[in-house]
């Protein structure tokens, strides 16, 4: 991760991807504009009055509005957008994020195997200069195949499972699982580029 202050002077807007995600970078790269990446300092702490689809739109704008206000801090910087995304599983109107061991991934993969599930993935945009944001959100639907407990077990073991929303990779090897998914692919997989590609074109 690179560090705000040690950036030369800016004089147009910058793209600023607040997220520890690798799949984030790589889709947002795929707008082929310039951006970097800032570690945000947020902590996700589960509120059971929030809906996952508002969950994931908070944890969306917790994580932009961290790195946003270490932007508008740092000396020479006053104008970027800042981009903050989450994503959360429900199924059965529960929320279903990241496995904190393997025992756990392997109890969310038990509990959504051979089901249907939402997989609720928010953007939260923040123009640092005109103080202006945005959020969107998108309901991705997804069907399960069955699985048995040693093709469980043996996925988790990959460790995979373990830093993703509902155990599972839709671009990686859980998509072995997945029998049929209804929306947008990308945002499925952490990131919806339709809603950012809009704000940058209106903000920049």
């Amino acid at each position: 991760m690179q560090d705000l202050k040690k950036e030369p002077n800016l004089t147009s807007t910058e793209l600023i991807l607040a997220s520890n995600s690798p799949r984030r970078r790589e889709i947002l790269s795929r707008l082929q504009i310039p951006f970097r990446v800032v570690s945000p300092r947020f902590e996700e702490i589960s509120n059971p009055a929030l809906s996952p689809k508002e969950e994931a739109i908070h944890f969306a704008e917790g994580k932009a509005r961290s790195v946003a206000q270490d932007f508008k801090n740092a000396q020479d910087f006053k104008n970027a957008i800042v981009i903050g995304s989450d994503t959360l599983i429900e199924c059965d109107q529960q929320k279903i994020g990241k496995p904190k061991n393997p025992e756990e991934a392997k109890q969310i993969l038990q509990g959504l195997q051979g089901r249907s599930h939402c997989i609720w993935t928010a953007v939260f945009m923040i123009d640092t200069l005109q103080d202006r944001s945005e959020h969107s959100i998108c309901k991705i639907e997804v069907k399960m195949k069955s699985m048995t407990d040693s093709e469980i077990s043996d996925y988790v073991a990959t460790g995979e499972p373990l830093d993703k929303a509902g155990a599972y990779a839709v671009q990686g090897e859980g998509r072995q699982f997945i029998q049929e998914l209804k929306g947008d692919y990308l945002a499925a997989v952490g990131l919806p580029l339709e809603a950012i590609t809009r704000f940058v074109e209106r903000m920049r």
